[in-house]
């Protein structure tokens, strides 16, 4: 079975290739889902990294149904992993009916040219799976990764297991929550491949700062969060 590990920083993806994982996919930011890693990060792990990686292509965190602007920037970022030498690329669209942007993520693959494509878990958002699957399929994609549309991958392994017995070209790949009590299971029911983490927190500091940076109020999975213009007029016309 092989064993992919989604690493959010170099040391993950140093921890994951020490410790024998087959590949990574590389994000950043694993509290929103992942986002596109930094160039630095790219080229950093690029330097250091002998096993496969794949790269996570996603301009934010939030809904999965982008403007013309944020897929011009996933386009320009899986242009930048082919020429840097990934070996994959992991991304995905949807209209905001949860139904699969076909011509986009057509698009997408196209550009990815010969490296291996992964349509992320933005599936488990899609209203009708099978159909969707069979979508992907018919487009190239090399992988589908999935909890099951359900919070973890062992909840969801009845859909999992039925996607996986109907695929033909694809591997369906599931993801969430799979760990060290519960992969048996996975390469039991006939999955050659999973996805994990295997993150664990690291404190670094002795106890809490003043002021927390973290912005529980800014992560919504129906939109996301950008400057407002009026807002930004309102305060300049105060001290302009």
């Amino acid at each position: 079975m092989l064993v992919e590990v989604c690493a959010n920083s170099l040391e993950s993806a140093m921890n994951a290739q020490n410790a024998g994982a087959d590949r990574i996919e590389l994000c950043s930011e694993l509290a929103v889902g992942g986002i596109t890693p930094s160039y630095g990060l790219l080229k950093t792990v690029k330097k250091n990294l002998e096993i496969p990686v794949h790269v996570l292509i996603r301009p934010r965190s939030g809904d999965f149904s982008y403007s013309d602007r944020e897929f011009d920037i996933m386009k320009e970022n899986i242009v930048l992993c082919v020429e840097m030498g990934f070996d994959g690329i992991v991304s995905g669209q949807l209209h905001t009916d949860f139904t699969l942007d076909v011509e986009r993520t057509k698009e997408l693959i196209g550009l990815s040219g010969n490296l291996k494509f992964t349509f992320h878990r933005a599936f488990d958002w899609v209203s009708n799976p099978l159909t969707t699957m069979k979508q992907l399929e018919g487009l190239g994609v090399d992988y589908i990764l999935s909890s099951g549309q359900q919070n973890s991958a062992l909840h969801g392994i009845e859909l999992l297991t039925k996607l996986n017995s109907e695929s033909t070209t694809c591997a369906i790949m599931p993801g969430g929550g799979i760990n060290a009590d519960n992969v048996k299971r996975f390469k039991k029911n006939g999955f050659g491949v999973v996805h994990l983490s295997a993150a664990k927190f690291t404190e670094r500091l002795a106890c809490n700062p003043k002021v927390s940076m973290n912005s529980p109020s800014f992560l919504a999975d129906q939109g996301f969060f950008v400057s407002n213009i009026d807002t930004i007029k309102n305060v300049l016309g105060e001290v302009k």
